[in-house]
């Protein structure tokens, strides 16, 4: 009977391997359709202004994380570009040069989408281009800036970023600005403004005014709150993840998350590796510290920590981010088949952070970015072309197509209605 016995266990065992097969088939035909179906965004990408030039540009399948044919490839509708400036000195001087490199990148943007590649991706305005732009066949960028200090002092330049197609607006980043304190002010106890400036509270009301969406990703506990108590519209952070996951202090935790909830908000859940899991990224970065440099020595280029970033010149940041991806895809790709090396934060732990919120704030409020090529991506959702990655996950874990749609793309677009909505009360009052 023995034989017999193991004959019958045996299929048991490829009958369950086959269901496995099976439902693992039918779970990927089911998320590529749900993908096509909605719309796809991805609210925060950077950029570097040498890749929008005549001979080098996202027409073309560059290293960086987004190019069109990456979005094309993995199904990413709209991308978020991002006119981002470094924080410097609280001078007339500092505001100046950050102007400048505020504006070569609002003309980088606009360079895309009006000469480089007018026929495969335009600038988005509202919610209503965005539908229109995809149902004609193309991407969408959409423009958000991060860090308001290059405008200074002059509350008048909110206008001036809102008629250029800015649609949100962070008043801090890593530094405390002339309008809020930054979450870095968390490692030293030391803060500038206690919060917001009076400064940032105008600033709060103007672009209630204007119609631009106030991101909350970087700036303080404190000033974040005071911004939730003053804005008259929704408020969005652009890429932030659940500090209870994952205690950063870039990261929400439950009181704002559910502050943001009652605000009417979204936060967009973001693919950065040391905002999701804080011992699988220490762990991995350990050990691909000494990839990452051999790597690097072997191409003849600097190589720094993110620790060091902030000491570096103008050109030694600029050399480095253009480096930056080449370096980190071939060190990848080394350690790809290696039985030692650590487990990377991949698409799960992502997707954790997701489960997270929508089980605190409801479907409604949470929604999806990236940070690609400004440090952002994961094992399984990397660059654009890996787009679909995140839709299986979330179908594995049994999220429906009206969910996964808001999660993509639909939560960000009703802040956008309604604060665009609320501006124009505010202009009639």
């Amino acid at each position: 009977m023995r034989p017999f016995i193991y004959f019958i266990c045996l299929l048991t065992v490829f009958s369950c391997a086959e269901k496995e097969e099976k439902l693992t088939e039918n779970t990927l035909e089911k998320a590529k359709r749900i993908h096509e179906e909605i719309i796809t965004i991805d609210t925060h990408n950077d950029i570097n202004i040498k890749n929008f030039t005549d001979s080098v540009n996202y027409t073309q399948r560059l290293e960086t994380q987004v190019n069109l044919p990456k979005m094309k490839e993995g199904g990413l509708d709209v991308s978020w570009l991002i006119v981002y400036t470094g924080q410097d000195s609280l001078t007339e001087i500092g505001y100046q040069n950050a102007k400048t490199n505020a504006m070569q990148k609002f003309d980088a943007i606009h360079r895309l989408t009006d000469s480089l590649a007018p026929n495969d991706i335009s600038l988005a305005l509202n919610s209503a281009d965005v539908r229109e732009i995809i149902a004609s066949g193309k991407k969408v960028a959409m423009i958000g800036v991060e860090n308001a200090y290059p405008i200074g002092t002059d509350l008048s330049e909110f206008e001036r970023y809102h008629d250029l197609g800015a649609r949100y607006i962070s008043l801090a980043h890593n530094g405390h600005s002339q309008f809020s304190d930054s979450n870095t002010g968390e490692a030293d106890g030391i803060w500038l403004n206690n919060g917001l400036s009076d400064l940032g509270k105008q600033a709060v009301n103007e672009m209630n005014r204007l119609g631009i969406m106030i991101d909350i990703s970087h700036p303080s506990k404190e000033a974040i709150k005071q911004m939730l108590a003053l804005s008259k519209a929704p408020i969005i952070a652009s890429h932030s993840s659940a500090r209870a996951l994952c205690d950063h202090s870039r990261n929400l935790d439950d009181e704002l998350l559910l502050l943001l909830k009652e605000n009417g908000g979204v936060v967009q859940t973001v693919a950065f590796s040391s905002y999701l899991n804080t011992d699988k990224y220490n762990s991995r970065s350990a050990y691909m510290k000494d990839i990452y440099a051999q790597v690097a020595d072997s191409l003849g280029i600097e190589w720094y920590e993110r620790s060091q970033f902030s000491s570096l010149t103008d050109a030694q940041k600029e050399m480095f981010m253009d480096n930056y991806p080449k370096v980190l895809n071939i060190g990848k790709e080394i350690v790809k088949n290696r039985p030692d090396a650590p487990e990377a934060v991949n698409v799960k732990d992502f997707v954790d952070h997701i489960d997270y919120m929508v089980k605190l704030m409801g479907i409604d409020h949470v929604g999806i970015s990236s940070d690609f090529d400004g440090g952002g991506g994961i094992e399984g959702w990397n660059d654009a072309s890996e787009t679909l990655n995140v839709t299986v996950e979330l179908v594995k874990r049994g999220y429906t197509q009206e969910e996964i749609a808001k999660l993509w793309g639909e939560n960000l677009l009703r802040v956008l209605d309604q604060v665009q909505e609320i501006s124009k009360t505010l202009n009639k009052a």
